[in-house]
């Protein structure tokens, strides 16, 4: 008997007896995410304006991080809640998203200063952000910006658990505050 002909028995004999376990299928890491799916929200009750929108991939959530800035470092007024269908500020005409699950997100800051001049234009209000080939995210589009705040629909895979933070910004710098929605690839 050849030598690579015994180990294989062996290894199936080994198997069999149940001493050898088999390699786990995927090598995706454990996230262990506490997260719910529950609406979040808070009112700091500072004012701000929106100057950016933008999304990143992580390993365990895919992330949309909308910069704000104004009178102040810190930002923490906003809503984040699973809806049926995200609906345009002022009109409240349905703002339709790909995926199985809406994300309305509504901040507490306006697109635009006290002029009336835009702070954050998107390019395509359907496709703010570029989330193509995200394990979660399918459709970031805007629903409008009235009367103070800023409303962006995020179409998600499914409903999945999320969490909001605010990052404080750097006085005097480019570096200003941010709103920061995590949404985990899987329960």
């Amino acid at each position: 008997m050849n030598r690579t002909r015994f180990l294989a028995l062996a290894v199936s004999a080994l198997a069999a007896l149940g001493v050898v376990a088999p390699a786990p299928a995927s090598a995706s890491p454990y996230c262990g995410t506490t997260w719910g799916s529950q609406a979040e929200s808070a009112d700091a009750g500072d004012r701000e304006r929106l100057y950016d929108v933008r999304a990143g991939r992580h390993a365990c959530f895919d992330r949309l991080v909308i910069d704000v800035g104004g009178e102040d470092t810190t930002f923490g007024s906003f809503s984040v809640r699973y809806v049926p269908v995200v609906r345009q500020d002022g009109s409240g005409e349905p703002v339709p998203v790909r995926g199985a699950a809406d994300l309305e997100i509504v901040v507490e800051a306006p697109a635009y200063d006290e002029h009336g001049r835009p702070t954050f234009q998107p390019a395509d209000p359907r496709e703010v952000v570029d989330v193509c080939g995200y394990r979660t995210f399918r459709q970031v589009a805007w629903a409008g910006s009235f009367e103070g705040s800023t409303t962006l629909a995020l179409g998600v895979r499914a409903r999945l658990p999320f969490r909001v933070f605010s990052v404080t910004g750097t006085p005097n710098s480019d570096d200003t505050p941010r709103l920061v929605i995590d949404v985990a690839h899987r329960w």
